[in-house]
């Protein structure tokens, strides 16, 4: 019997909610209606919006939705996710006759832990920006216009958010707990559902030969936040790592030909130039790894 580890204790109040109803056919039937849900909500929803909202060219619109070029495009993108979410919700419900708020671990530990979380990895990326060595990010090109884009910002950080919060309540909520009250062994419930996560961001024909390291990349923060979420037992350091890099990388920076459309600035090249993106992958995989040492040090104080 694989013995967990002291600083995973945490974790066992975590997957509690899951062991009541842990069989694995009820995981692999919840994946399934969870899937079907998904794809035929999201589907009602971008169908609305066009009905509503895109009634002379929908297939510009279709365009913009996949590569987020214009806010509104991005909206329609993240807030999708909420289908996710919602899905979700109706799955636990259904299949494992608990709330989709076990999900997150005890809520005042979950509420405490976010804010810690948030906290540390914006200091670290203030610092990171503002200390030497300078001259490390590439000169930046303009993005939206400041004042469109301070008016955007409340709804793009809410955007974000659903987005965020519906993948880890997905992948380090829903798998990792159902997964770990059947299996002890992290390799189980740690590493699969950071590969089903990464397998969703294979992009081959948008990142050419990166794609594989960017899949990487997705494994290892997957990895990093399932690690964070057995340390806390909950749900918070994980999504809030997860918020903070994604609101960097889609509302204050972005590729001008992915998921540009709420950014402030965009990078100097393109997701399909492989050369430039190889260059700064490596920065990207430094900066994942101190956000993550810096939750850890900031959950242990």
């Amino acid at each position: 019997m694989i013995r967990p580890l002291a600083a995973y204790a945490p974790h066992q109040t975590f997957v509690a909610p899951a062991r009541a109803r842990a069989q694995l056919w009820r995981l692999a039937v919840g994946l399934v209606l969870g899937g079907a849900g998904y794809i035929v909500l999201a589907q009602f929803f971008y169908d609305t919006l066009i009905a509503l909202y895109v009634p002379d060219d929908a297939t510009a619109f279709a365009e913009e939705l996949q590569s987020g070029s214009t806010p509104f495009a991005m909206f329609a993108l993240l807030f999708s996710f909420g289908a996710m979410t919602l899905t979700l919700a109706l799955v636990v419900a259904m299949v494992h006759n608990r709330s989709v708020l076990t999900l997150l671990g005890p809520l005042r530990p979950f509420a405490k832990q976010f804010q810690q979380a948030a906290v540390a990895v914006v200091v670290l990326s203030g610092a990171l920006w503002i200390l030497p060595p300078w001259g490390m990010e590439p000169p930046m090109l303009p993005g939206l216009p400041v004042g469109l884009w301070a008016g955007l910002l409340p709804l793009s950080l809410l955007a974000v958010l659903v987005q965020v919060s519906a993948e880890e309540l997905l992948f380090r909520g829903y798998l990792q707990q159902q997964l770990a009250a059947r299996f002890a062994s992290p390799l189980v419930w740690m590493v699969l559902p950071s590969a089903l996560f990464a397998l969703g961001h294979y992009a081959p024909a948008v990142a050419g030969g990166n794609a594989i390291w960017i899949v990487a990349w997705a494994g290892i923060f997957g990895l990093l936040m399932a690690d964070l979420t057995a340390r806390s037992g909950t749900l918070g350091p994980a999504i809030a790592v997860h918020f903070i890099n994604n609101v960097i990388a889609m509302v204050l920076t972005a590729m001008p030909d992915d998921l540009s459309g709420l950014a402030l600035y965009l990078m100097p090249f393109s997701l399909a130039d492989e050369a430039a993106v190889a260059q700064w992958l490596p920065v990207d995989f430094g900066i994942m790894l101190t956000s993550w040492l810096a939750v850890r040090l900031t959950l242990r104080r």
